[in-house]
């Protein structure tokens, strides 16, 4: 037996004896994710004992597609997204065993949510100027600053956390990379209310919170590295989220010219429009997510982010658009509010009028697309980047707002 024909073998034994111990239909949704992750199906690449079977990463897709013929939950990488989609590369390349034996678990059944302490007010699209510095004290570093757009915080029992340690270094090699508890002394959250009445985002404060040297990720001053790892990963796990054909943004759009649309032609053209481009999106992204390859993920997370941004922003306009007058008020009413864990714990589908607000947070969020359009022109096009005057300076000397 080749080894493809190997691997395919040994994913699908584990996946038909994960389907008929553990029925998706009578099974509670987080022990059905412990049983998948102890199968080694929760990150079929990923070693043995971490998620995986040590497999080509290619068989994600095959596994996606049997649990989604089960009807298995898989809501958890949506609700979840930073530490599945983020964290879990994260600890995969750059994580010591221990660290990955204490976190992956928990983190795919979803008993510890995780957010991302990148982006400060000094420092947004700029990751590499931020100014949170960790200074070592034994066997811990105390931290002191300020993160904000923190998504999650306030839910979060870890944080990815990269900090300056080193400011007599350059800006991209004074890093250093940790998790960090949330709960912990001197780690305090506040809430960032946004467009829809929620307040998903945090910013975040650290006043002399103390990290065990053992929730360091990578080497003191491999923070970039290890940084540019979660930022890709990132941009794959937002880029490369599908939903199933005719669901999402472009199902409530059709659901709403069946109730709303007049027969004007010109508007069945536009849906159709919008139809078929999210459809080939779609195609797209399946086929960039089953042909990636091991390591760190290439540019088809960036061009599908920054496709998915302008496009679901047409998509939920045109639909409040047919619905009229009713377009313009909240159907479960408008009240600021905290995201909770219930809304994390469920497969969460927005009204038309609140997905066309949050669809404004697509171009920002992960990258805007300013630095997405850079991202591509540089490391994908070849394109002559932008001037850095600061790029050699040590981060002591750089002129800071």
């Amino acid at each position: 037996m080749t080894g493809v024909n190997a691997e395919q073998a040994k994913v699908t034994e584990a996946m038909d004896r994960l389907l008929a111990d553990f029925p998706p239909d009578s099974v509670p949704p987080k022990e059905f994710w412990g049983a998948q992750f102890d199968a080694g199906l929760a990150w079929v690449d990923f070693e043995e004992g971490d998620g995986g079977l040590a497999v080509s990463p290619s068989f994600r897709a095959y596994v996606s597609r049997r649990l989604r013929e089960a009807g298995a939950p898989t809501w958890n990488r949506s609700a979840n997204i930073i530490g599945i989609g983020m964290g879990s590369g994260v600890l995969a390349a750059h994580g010591t065993p221990e660290q990955r034996q204490r976190w992956l678990r928990p983190m795919f059944t979803m008993d510890e949510i995780w957010c991302q302490l990148f982006s400060e007010p000094g420092a947004g699209s700029d990751v590499a100027a931020l100014s949170t510095r960790a200074v070592r004290d034994g066997d811990e570093w105390v931290v002191n600053g300020q993160k904000v757009w923190t998504t999650l915080a306030h839910l979060a029992s870890w944080g990815l956390l990269v900090t300056r340690t080193d400011p007599d270094l350059p800006k991209h090699r004074g890093l250093t990379y940790f998790v960090v508890d949330m709960h912990a002394d001197g780690v305090e959250c506040r809430p960032l209310y946004q467009i829809t009445g929620e307040a998903e985002f945090n910013e975040v404060f650290f006043d002399d919170a103390r990290i065990p040297d053992g929730n360091r990720i990578d080497e003191v001053g491999a923070g970039w590295r290890v940084s540019m790892t979660t930022l890709m990963n990132e941009r794959v796990a937002i880029g490369g989220n599908t939903v199933p054909r005719g669901h999402g943004s472009i199902g409530q759009a059709v659901e709403a010219w069946k109730t709303h649309g007049d027969g004007n032609p010109a508007t069945r053209r536009e849906l159709a429009r919008l139809w078929g481009e999210v459809e080939a999106m779609r195609l797209t992204t399946l086929r960039a997510v089953e042909n990636m390859e091991a390591g760190t993920p290439g540019p088809e997370g960036s061009t599908g982010k920054l496709a998915w941004a302008d496009l679901n922003k047409e998509v939920t306009a045109f639909t409040v658009d047919l619905m009229g007058l009713g377009g313009t008020t909240i159907p479960e009413g408008y009240t600021l509010e905290a995201t909770s864990y219930e809304t994390r714990e469920t497969e969460r589908v927005l009204s038309p009028q609140r997905a066309f607000l949050r669809a404004r947070a697509n171009s920002i969020e992960g990258g805007t697309s300013e630095i997405m359009r850079n991202i591509l022109g540089e490391r994908v096009l070849g394109l002559p980047g932008e001037p850095r005057v600061d790029k050699d300076l040590p981060w002591k000397e750089v002129p800071r707002g």
